[in-house]
């Protein structure tokens, strides 16, 4: 679908190397979007990426999200890109699996790894980006990229992602109610199961597809292009008074 709403506009996706974050990254630049992202480990997907959509539309950075210093220079970075950020998707989380019997420091540095990149560090972008968009007195659009296990709660072993996305989803309502006057619009974009390497590594460790699948009224996972759709429909602004909504796309697997 053509959005000429996205025409020229600036947007800042975190987790934009890979998965859904790539897709959306590359989804973003055909509509005529220009994109930052961030990356966590190597540059080497990065610069591919960058190269094949091109240095003007496209550019990253190194930030571990997790390290509030580099929370703070992504930001500083993706405005100073262009001039500004029209659009924040919200879009990187860290997802490693931690039995309930491990040693107490290793189950607490998982524990606060992904409270600081799932929830700590979009509560920071999404705080730039409301002063910012303020400033400009401009709609601005922050996307945050939740799931069911936020809301219906999550495998023993992932208990501190599904926690940290339940923070995430009170953090974009709480967004959208106090600053809907301001024209600031906020949505969150629940998924079910969608194939990713972050996704296929809980899948094969936990009874591979079968044991996935029969609970999928659709019958099959969701691919990154389910996601990447949603992000650009809402980042266009024509769901406006849809602020504040949560729409699944779990293949009927969860609907609330």
């Amino acid at each position: 679908m053509h959005y000429p709403e996205l025409e020229g506009k600036n947007v800042l996706v975190t987790g934009g190397s890979r998965g859904i974050g790539e897709v959306t990254v590359r989804d973003f630049v055909a509509a005529g979007a220009n994109v930052f992202f961030n990356y966590r480990a190597s540059s080497a997907r990065s610069d591919e990426l960058v190269a094949e959509l091109g240095a003007d539309r496209a550019a990253a950075t190194k930030a571990d999200l997790a390290d509030v210093h580099d929370v703070s220079r992504l930001w500083d970075e993706a405005v100073a890109w262009k001039g500004g950020i029209d659009v924040l998707v919200n879009n990187a989380s860290v997802r490693e699996p931690i039995d309930l019997d491990a040693p107490t420091e290793d189950w607490d540095n998982h524990w606060t790894e992904a409270l600081r990149v799932n929830l700590v560090a979009p509560a920071h972008l999404s705080r730039f980006a409301i002063h910012h968009f303020q400033a400009r007195a401009t709609q601005g659009v922050i996307i945050g990229i939740t799931g069911r296990i936020a809301v219906r709660g999550d495998y023993p072993d992932y208990l501190q992602d599904g926690a940290a996305k339940g923070g995430l989803n009170s953090l974009i309502r709480g967004i959208a109610r106090g600053f809907a006057k301001d024209d600031i619009l906020a949505y969150l974009i629940c998924g079910g199961i969608i194939e990713t390497d972050q996704a296929r590594t809980q899948i094969d460790s936990h009874g591979g597809d079968a044991r996935f699948l029969t609970e999928i009224p659709m019958g099959e996972f969701g691919t990154p292009k389910d996601i990447s759709e949603l992000i650009l429909f809402l980042s266009t602004g024509r769901a406006r008074y849809s602020t504040g909504s949560t729409i699944d796309a779990t293949g009927a697997s969860y609907l609330h």
